[in-house]
């Protein structure tokens, strides 16, 4: 009888600490106003996750034994009631950061934190920064309207949506001042004409370039709005052929904490939809210059009602987790250099990670028969690389030592006696006490800023050099051309352009100057002088051939 009383105690204390628990995680969801785009009508009741779990059993298995087994579904979805009355009624999940944030207060502080020290608006194509004859090179693409350097994740949505390649000028800052602030998109920014849709030149020298699959990087406000692979589909609002002005208005977050944690189980994940594709559905695994690592770090994908997917890492690898946006990746209409047919947005070649590094990129473009642009002068068709920093890591020094990108850029660092991973994504330069010098014990704060510029100077310098040679070749392309060099031939000379671009281009694009794989970097850059030198004498060779005929 006692040990039947004590049990009968211990249940109700237990469901009364339960109860509580659920009553002010409903309580902190609530005081998020909901959803970035409508409002949640608080569910405060919890309920029995049994009953979820009979159509949701992908959740279960997720939520089973994790570290938010105890929050109850009331915590991140309301209208839960009328879901489970009427299952075509779907329930409101709040996407808002802040409900992570509220448990997780210095992860939250961290992620939304102002490093002044790293410069807003930087363009790429300046002496003082990446590749200053980047516009010669790239013409006529967008890019060369403005390519910036970036900033952390907290302005990856902001940013996107003021920079001049995108939306032709429409969304601007409300006020100057707002470069400095963190927040909702739109409380921050304005829509020049918001009763229109559809993409169009606000201002001179702008581009609109943007389109619905860029989105899909820069915010997780639409994980639920978007199919697999943006494929149209009567259950998605968006898909790779929405008007991208409409799908930008609807977006308010930068990348939460969704992208790389599971809500329902805390798992590592990922939710980037091309590299699902090319991690589990092509096979390629996730290290795929490393078959014994990618069998050890291997991703689960999970499909919801054939609609989304995720990728389950069966252990923590923010190398992967990064990847689903610092990757070269294609996600914009091009062409098939093969046929010279368009590839439009209903294509799903515009939803791709190649998944390659440089040395076999163009190799590996020709299996997916797709290039970018073709060049104003020489006509040669060409890839625009985004940021390929996970590709670049491959093979390098600290990666082969078990190095992954949380250790330079969001590392352990201390608050009190307390200890969290710093979010807030800033360059190791910036924190060397907790980056470098934790290995590099040796090394003073100084000595390992000194040891960074080094390699990045060097490389830069070799970025410099590739640049000219692109140049020289392009401006003997011109002369063979003008003076009346068969296309034929022609035709031969832009196969070096392709091979020394790419070889180039590729630095530009990824963004720490070579400091992810300083030899990589030499070889690539090195080999793009090698192929711009051989094909501008290849050039002059015609022309000496053309003038010898007259």
């Amino acid at each position: 009888m006692n040990r039947l009383i004590a049990l009968l105690v211990f249940c109700i204390l237990g469901a009364t600490i339960y109860g509580f628990t659920m009553s002010n995680a409903v309580k902190r969801s609530a005081a998020d106003d909901g959803s970035p785009t409508r409002a949640i009508q608080t569910q405060k009741k919890a309920v029995d996750p049994k009953t979820c779990f009979t159509c949701h059993e992908e959740v279960q298995s997720l939520h089973t034994g994790s570290k938010h087994q105890r929050l109850n579904c009331v915590t991140c979805h309301s209208n839960l009631d009328l879901h489970q009355e009427d299952p075509s009624t779907k329930p409101i999940t709040n996407l808002e950061i802040k409900t992570c944030g509220n448990c997780h207060k210095e992860q939250y502080d961290s992620f939304f934190h102002v490093n002044l020290e790293s410069r807003a608006r930087v363009e790429k194509a300046t002496t003082t920064s990446r590749s200053p004859t980047f516009d010669k090179l790239m013409m006529p693409h967008a890019f060369t309207k403005e390519h910036g350097e970036p900033r952390s994740h907290a302005f990856m949505l902001v940013d996107h949506y003021i920079v001049d390649r995108a939306y032709g000028g429409r969304f601007q800052y409300k006020d100057l001042k707002n470069i400095t602030k963190t927040g909702k998109a739109w409380d921050l920014l304005l829509d020049k004409e918001p009763s229109s849709n559809g993409q169009k030149v606000f201002m001179s020298q702008t581009a609109i370039a943007a389109n619905p699959t860029c989105l899909s990087c820069k915010s997780s406000d639409q994980i639920l709005k978007w199919k697999y692979k943006g494929d149209p589909s009567p259950d998605a609002v968006w898909s790779r052929t929405s008007d991208v002005v409409q799908m930008a208005r609807d977006l308010q977050q930068p990348v939460g904490c969704i992208h790389c944690h599971d809500p329902h189980g805390t798992n590592p994940r990922v939710v980037r939809d091309a590299l699902i594709e090319a991690v589990v559905d092509r096979g390629e695994g996730t290290y795929p210059y490393d078959k014994k690592k990618s069998a050890d770090v291997t991703m689960t994908k999970i499909t919801f009602r054939d609609f989304r997917a995720i990728g389950i890492l069966n252990k923590k690898d923010s190398n992967l987790m990064c990847a689903q946006c610092h990757v070269e990746y294609n996600c914009n209409p091009g062409h098939d250099p093969k046929s010279g047919a368009a590839v439009t947005k209903a294509d799903p070649r515009t939803n791709i990670f190649p998944w390659t590094n440089v040395l076999d990129y163009n190799k590996k473009m020709e299996q997916f028969s797709f290039k970018d642009f073709k060049h104003a002068v020489t006509g040669a068709s060409l890839s625009k690389i985004q940021h390929p920093e996970t590709e670049v890591f491959w093979g390098s020094k600290h990666e082969r030592a078990g190095v992954e990108c949380k250790h330079c850029h969001m590392p352990v660092v201390k608050k009190g006696a307390k200890s969290y991973t710093w979010h807030g994504q800033k360059s190791a330069r910036y924190m060397t006490k907790e980056t470098c010098i934790s290995c590099h014990t040796y090394w003073t704060e100084k000595e390992a800023v000194y040891q960074i510029d080094a390699i990045q100077n060097y490389i830069r310098g070799k970025m410099r050099k590739a640049e000219f040679w692109l140049a020289e070749f392009i401006d003997t392309y011109q002369r063979a051309k003008d003076l009346g060099v068969d296309d034929a031939q022609l035709a031969n000379a832009r196969t070096y352009h392709d091979q020394a671009h790419t070889l180039w281009e590729w630095w530009t694009a990824e963004n720490s100057d070579g400091f992810h794989n300083p030899a990589q970097a030499r070889e690539s850059l090195t080999k793009s002088v090698d192929a711009a030198q051989e094909g501008t004498k290849f050039l002059e060779n015609l022309i000496a051939q053309k003038k010898g005929t007259k």
